[in-house]
């Protein structure tokens, strides 16, 4: 066996003891648990200042608890007896679904048409992209008088534009289904520019590619928005609607000041636009002061968002189970 010169000979391995140093035991700790210790204070917080609070309401909702009293006895699910027989309660919810309806529905459609416009190459648009924020960073209180200024009985400029087409004055704030379709309106004008943003910000991570290809297959934009950015965008449509079904059951700010008066917490003189959390605010605190009633009112209303949070994610995904209609650019026969 012939020898190179100047090779130095092969070195073996040394021999494994089997024994683990502990340096060696550390890396292996690190590698096992450093990931849980990364993420455990969100969870500790998420413990703290939820889990807590949201047990915590479950308990009180389970006693006579008067917040202006001592004795808390116990009551079981008699406050909860006593929800589902309440019609005012009842009352509260059909105005939160109906004000969440009128006003995420046409809130998203506008959001996604927006954020389609400000995907295209258009002059300024980081100036367009950002304006379309001004309406979230708003005081919602500026927000609450303005509007009730535009929709007011006698000098409103809604009520002016109507009267200019022959339609008669409305009463926004004394009628229950103007008073949805205004508080609604306002919603739509402060979110609509947040959830472009976010539908923007998707539809840029979607290769352009597609719509390069698309347009060789002689796909118009109509067709190339519904065949290639709907789709991709499911995700994020699901996203947006969950976040906006949990704002729109908790709304509380829009109603309470677009009614002023000596009792503005039971929206309006007949509660026309009493939300629920607006009935758990005027049951747990002023002027009836029972804590447990409210809490009963809360974890129902807990309960409320979660049913329709996993209605609209079913209904969008049964929605985008099929698959879009592949685009097909050959001319027709008769069509030359």
């Amino acid at each position: 066996m012939a020898v190179q010169l100047g090779a130095r000979p092969p070195v073996a391995p040394a021999p494994r003891t089997g024994r683990r140093t502990p340096g060696m035991r550390l890396s292996r700790l690190d590698t096992k648990f450093s990931p849980y210790l990364f993420v455990a204070p969100f969870f500790v917080l998420f413990a703290v200042f939820g889990v807590y609070p949201l047990a915590y309401t479950f308990w009180v909702s389970l006693h006579d608890w008067d917040l202006l009293g001592s004795d808390h006895p116990f009551v079981g699910l008699d406050n909860y007896s006593r929800l589902l027989a309440d019609t005012d309660f009842w009352h509260a919810v059909v105005n939160t679904l109906g004000i969440f309806v009128i006003s995420t529905v046409p809130q998203l459609l506008a959001a996604l048409w927006l954020a389609n416009l400000l995907n295209r190459r258009l002059r300024a648009r980081t100036t367009f992209r950002m304006a379309v924020l001004i309406p979230n960073i708003t005081s919602t209180a500026a927000v609450a008088i303005v509007f009730g200024v535009l929709f007011g009985r006698e000098f409103g400029m809604v009520n002016w534009l109507l009267d200019l087409v022959g339609i008669d004055a409305v009463e926004w704030k004394s009628n229950r289904f103007a008073s949805w379709v205004a508080i609604s309106a306002m919603v739509d004008w402060r979110w609509t520019g947040y959830n472009a943003l976010i539908f923007l910000a998707a539809m840029q991570a979607i290769p352009r590619d597609l719509y390069e290809s698309a347009a060789i297959d002689g796909a118009g934009r109509v067709r190339q928005f519904w065949s290639i950015t709907v789709p991709l965008l499911k995700p994020t449509i699901i996203f947006t609607v969950i976040i906006s079904t949990i704002g729109g059951l908790q709304l509380f700010t829009e109603p309470r000041l677009f009614h002023s008066g000596t009792n503005p917490i039971r929206g309006g003189p007949l509660r026309e636009s009493q939300t629920v959390t607006m009935y758990m605010f005027e049951n747990a605190f002023a002027p009836h002061y029972n804590f447990g009633y409210g809490s009963a009112v809360a974890w129902l209303l807990f309960a409320l968002i979660a049913v329709v949070a996993a209605v609209n994610v079913l209904l969008l995904r049964r929605l985008g189970a099929s698959r879009p209609p592949k685009v097909d650019a050959r001319p027709k026969e008769g069509s030359r």
